[in-house]
Order: structure tokens, then C-alpha cells, then sequence
């Protein structure tokens, strides 16, 4: 069997095992990388060098830009922007979603935007008493036409970029792609704002995902830390000066439990020594908190506006959060005594309250199963401290502060780090995998995110696919496999003129598109295009960014992206409302890359 044979059988299999859908999509990249090299198409330096290549590090390092953006809560503020300002009306809140989707994209990708603001977004349908259908595949649909607006606005803009250098032609500007973008973006717009009420259902899916925005105020009535709190501050000469943090947190008087204790400024002191001024903060009846303050030498402070959110506010902030647990069969846990204000074993959590089917536990009784306890401290400590098996957590610390917590801790590092990346990328001062990795090494180095929370940030299935699929590119310009396709593309179409070329990578693309990876499919599609356009004595620019635009296509159906799939049921979505919609948006994308595009990236 010749090498071109091997090629086309290896991009036949790729094809097949994806539709299919048995296997990981990495295994079956990885088996694609691996096949080349055994059938002696490639050596293995060649069929392992796209796990080295540049445009991999580049991708990689855009995940942890996007990871620390939902994180550090600038996707949670600006979420709460969009609230603020859509209002009821449904066009005024299709174009500010559709615009602010399409923008947030163009800087973390599709999937990094449409999974910060898909639970806001449902928040708002449910609020404003709309269906989440009519509104999430516009959300998405609108993250496909924003990811064509700067270069990091998808995986395959890179591709294109770097295709385009190596075809000898130039490459596309960071913000170059906005020319053909913003018509793709603001015709997107059109099309859901005029159509969308009729072509999208109307359906309520019974799961959605929750509403956390108001959290810490849930968890603060629940807890029942809204009344009887007395704020007590030290005084020079109190019995507590000196005492250890944790050893004041018991109490013999019925009813009275520590909350918390702060230092001066009203910062949480989890450890060290009572000093002159410390404020502690005790619920229960005024005249036990009377006779505690006499006893002790403490003086009550008037604090208005620590009732309902303001408790929460202090409980719940930037800095620190509250997580609700509960105690699960069998752990070890169940028997041992806590009591509200204890500081646990590790030193950085605060138990708030405990509770029983409801009811505050009396002090002194030991854990049982089905226990609950409120915990306080760094967002830092809760997601370390409560991925241990003695407790089950409510809700993911993690996914609370994204949602709840605008502009968090080191939201002024990731703005920094993302306007240095857009610097360096639009001026070319360095290539873009520099960028990438300088930006990604600031958000590390500045604590925004732990190696873990790197680790976990970056979409491991898409930097592997992409390393493991550029030996297939490769393959098929060194075998020829690409020429021969060009030639039969030029003997098909080349009498017809550029533009029947153009129509008909369009349409290859975009079909494929539907049933595979966009990245996948442009990386079969790239070395094909160019080929035809060099037999065409064409510039490659116009062809390339032509299959760039029907990669974004990817309307029709919900296994085309994983963002398509992650709406389709918050959406109450099936699998023919796709294509009804998705279908005047393919035809707005041909028009544009196959008119639109030659006249700014002539022939």
C-alpha cells in the first residue's frame, strides 16, 4: 500500500472513530500519530513533534488565561453587568449577550466564555420568566462568530496563522480577524434577534443548573446568623488578651456561640493571640452576651447593618467564604464534638454553626450522619481542606465564587497579564506561544491559581488532539496525499473560477465540521487548501481564512462542539433545533467567506 493509501485510510479511520464515538477522541488522535509511524510514513520524531510545537503551547497557555478570568470572579462581574443593564426587553438582551459573548470569547475561547456565562445566562431566563432554550443557543452561536474576532479566539486561528507563515504568504494580525469577525458577529446578531423567537423552543429543561448568586445570604438565613449577633471588642486590661484564637471558642452558657473573631480593620483572625482591640462576634440571647462582656472585660460595639446580606458580606467576600457540608455515612468524623467558633485541626477553617434536620446542635453532642456544618475561611483552604472524604460538600466552593464573587482576589492580576498578552500578540513583539506562556507564568507566579488549578484549567482533550493531529498535516504534504486533493479540487472546480474553490473547501469544511472537531477538521483541511491554492497560482491568505470561517460554522448539530453539547440540556435542547436555527446562520457564513473574505485578502 502506498503512503498517499495509508494517509486517506488513517484520515478515513479518524473520521469513522469519531463519528462513532466509542473511543476517547485523544486515543484515537494518538492511535492516528502512532499509525503514521508504524506503516513508516513518519519517523517518530515527526509523528510525536505536534506535542512540541509551539502553537500547542500557545493553545495550552490560553486555557489557564480563561481558567484565571472565571476564577479570580472578572467573568462573575461582568456577568452581573449584563444583568444589570439587558433590562427586560429580548432584544436588548439578545444583542448585549450576543456581543458580550462574542467579545469574551475573542480573549478565552469559545469554551472558556460560554461555560462562564452559561449559568448567569439561565439565572436571567429564569428571572425575567423566559425559557433558557431561547436563550443559550444564541449565547453559543454567538461565541462561534466572536471566536473569529482576534487571534485567541480560537484554536484554529492559530493553525490558520501559522499555515499562512509557513505557505510563505504572511500571517493574520491579532486583530486582522475582527475585518471578516465583526460582520460574522453583528449578522448573528441579526438573524437571532429577528428570527429567534419563532425558529428556537420554548421549552424548560427539569434540570438546570443553580443559582448561587445569592449564596452566602441563603446560607446565612439558613444558619439563622441574621439575628441575636453582638459584636464585642476587647479592652485593654480583658481576661482574653494573651489567650490562644481557639481556646475561647466554647462557652458554658446555654444558647451563646462564637461566630468569628477579627482583628481591628475587621480582617478574620484564625490563629495567633487575643489582642486590645480584636472585635469578637458571638450569637445568643443579649443577657448571656451581657454577662460574657462583664466576665471578660469586652465592650459592645454598635454594629448596624450587620443583619441579613451585611453578615453576609463579612462572613463572605473577596478574601474569604462560607461552605456548607454535610457528614456522610461512615466517616470518621461522626462522634467526635465541634462547636461553633472551633477553629478545625488545620488550622484555617471556622466552624460557623452546626446543624441537625434543621435544628442548631446542642452544644456538646457528637457528629452523626446527616449532620450539617457551615465552615468558613480562604477561598484558598476550602477547596484544599474539603476535598477530603470525612465530609460531602453542598456546593463546590470553586463554583460558588465564580458564580457569587465579582472581581475576586487577583482580578487585577489577570486583567494585567491578559492586556500584557493582547500588547505583545497585536505588536508581534514576541511570537504568540511567548505571549501565551508570559501571561500564563504571571497568573501562577501572582497566586491566582495553584499548579493544580492550572493543571485542571487547561482542556487537556483539545491540546492533545491538536498535538496528536499535526503529524496527520504533516503526512499529507509530505506524501503528497494533499496535492492529489488539490489536483482533484483544481480539475473540479478550477475552470469554474477562486470563488467555486472557495465554496467548495467551505462546504468540505463545514460538513465535516458538524460530525468532528473544528480543530480536527481544519488541521485535515489546512494542507489541502493551501496546495489547491498554490496549483491555482492564488494567494493562500483568502483560501485559509476562508476554511478558518466554515470551522466556526459548526451550527447544525450538538455534537459539533462541546459547547453545543453543554446547552443542550439546561436548554431542553433536541437534535433537530440545531439545524432550524443554526442553518440561516451556516448560509450568513458562506456569503461572507466566500464574497466577503477575497476582498479584504484578495486573490
Amino acid at each position: 500500500m502506498s503512503d498517499i493509501l495509508i494517509v486517506f485510510a488513517v484520515i478515513a479511520g479518524v473520521i469513522v472513530l469519531f463519528v462513532w464515538d466509542r473511543f476517547p477522541v485523544i486515543a484515537v488522535c494518538v492511535a492516528a500519530a502512532l499509525s503514521l509511524w508504524a506503516t513508516g510514513v513518519l519517523t517518530l520524531d515527526q509523528s510525536l513533534a505536534g506535542f512540541g510545537d509551539p502553537a500547542v503551547m500557545f493553545i495550552a497557555s490560553l486555557f489557564v488565561v480563561s481558567a484565571a478570568l472565571e476564577i479570580s470572579g472578572v467573568t462573575a462581574w461582568a456577568g452581573q453587568i449584563l444583568i444589570r443593564h439587558a433590562g427586560d426587553s429580548r432584544s436588548r438582551l439578545i444583542v448585549l449577550m450576543m456581543g458580550f459573548v462574542a467579545c469574551l470569547t475573542a480573549l478565552i475561547s469559545v469554551n472558556g466564555a460560554v461555560a462562564a456565562l452559561l449559568p448567569v445566562i439561565v439565572v436571567m431566563a429564569i428571572r425575567l420568566g423566559r425559557s433558557p432554550g431561547q436563550l443559550l443557543m444564541p449565547l453559543v452561536f454567538g461565541a462561534h462568530a466572536g471566536s473569529k474576532l482576534l487571534l485567541t479566539g480560537s484554536p484554529v486561528n492559530v493553525l490558520v496563522m501559522d499555515a499562512s507563515v509557513d505557505a510563505g504568504a504572511g500571517g493574520f494580525g491579532y486583530f486582522e480577524f475582527a475585518l471578516v469577525g465583526v460582520p460574522l458577529v453583528l449578522g448573528c446578531i441579526v438573524i437571532a434577534v429577528l428570527f429567534g423567537e419563532r425558529l428556537l423552543p420554548k421549552r424548560t429543561s427539569k434540570t438546570l443548573p443553580p443559582d448561587l448568586s445569592r449564596h452566602a445570604t441563603t446560607l446565612v438565613e439558613q444558619y439563622r446568623l441574621v439575628s441575636d449577633i453582638h459584636h464585642l471588642r476587647v479592652r485593654a486590661g480583658s481576661d482574653l488578651i494573651g489567650r490562644e484564637r481557639g481556646s475561647i471558642g466554647r462557652f458554658d452558657i446555654d444558647g451563646l456561640a462564637l461566630v468569628t473573631v477579627q482583628d481591628a480593620q475587621g480582617d478574620k483572625k484564625r490563629g495567633g493571640r487575643i489582642v486590645e482591640g480584636d472585635v469578637i462576634i458571638l450569637r445568643g440571647p443579649g443577657e448571656a452576651v451581657a454577662a460574657v462582656a462583664v466576665d471578660a472585660g469586652l465592650a459592645f460595639r454598635d454594629e448596624t447593618g450587620t443583619r441579613g446580606g451585611g453578615m453576609a458580606d463579612m462572613l463572605f467576600n473577596r478574601s474569604s467564604g462560607l461552605a456548607e457540608v454535610l457528614i456522610p455515612p461512615r466517616s470518621p468524623l461522626i462522634g467526635e464534638t465541634f462547636f461553633p467558633g472551633m477553629v478545625t485541626e488545620s488550622g484555617d477553617l471556622i466552624v460557623i454553626a452546626i446543624q441537625r434536620q434543621g435544628a442548631d446542635l446542642e452544644a456538646g453532642e457528637p457528629l452523626a450522619a446527616g449532620d450539617t456544618m457551615l465552615l468558613q475561611g480562604t477561598w484558598a483552604a476550602l477547596d484544599t481542606r474539603l476535598n477530603q472524604a470525612e465530609v460531602l460538600v453542598v456546593n463546590a466552593p470553586d463554583l460558588v465564587r465564580r458564580q457569587a464573587v465579582p472581581m475576586g482576589k487577583g482580578a487585577h492580576i489577570v486583567i494585567g497579564a491578559l492586556i500584557l498578552m493582547v500588547v505583545l500578540l497585536a505588536t508581534g513583539f514576541v511570537p504568540p506561544a511567548v505571549a501565551g506562556l508570559v501571561a500564563a507564568g504571571i497568573i501562577l507566579i501572582g497566586g491566582v491559581l495553584s499548579v493544580d488549578q492550572v493543571y485542571r484549567g487547561i482542556n487537556w482533550t483539545t491540546v492533545i488532539l491538536v498535538g496528536a493531529m499535526m503529524p496527520l498535516s504533516t503526512a499529507m504534504q509530505q506524501t503528497g496525499a494533499a496535492q492529489l486533493l488539490a489536483d482533484w479540487l483544481v480539475s473540479t472546480v478550477g475552470e469554474a473560477g477562486p470563488y467555486a474553490l472557495m465554496a467548495g473547501l467551505f462546504v468540505l469544511t463545514a460538513v465535516l465540521g458538524q460530525v468532528i472537531s473544528n480543530t480536527a477538521t481544519s488541521l485535515i483541511v489546512i494542507p489541502i487548501s493551501v496546495v489547491t491554492a498554490q496549483q491555482m497560482g492564488l494567494s493562500p491568505q483568502p483560501i485559509l481564512m476562508c476554511v478558518c470561517v466554515a470551522a466556526a460554522g459548526a451550527f447544525l448539530t450538538p455534537v459539533a462542539t462541546a459547547t453545543n453539547l453543554m446547552i443542550m440540556e439546561p436548554g431542553a435542547y433536541r437534535f433537530g433545533d440545531y439545524w432550524k436555527f443554526g442553518l440561516p446562520m451556516m448560509i450568513w457564513f458562506f456569503i461572507l467567506s466566500v464574497f466577503l473574505v477575497p476582498l479584504i485578502w484578495p486573490f
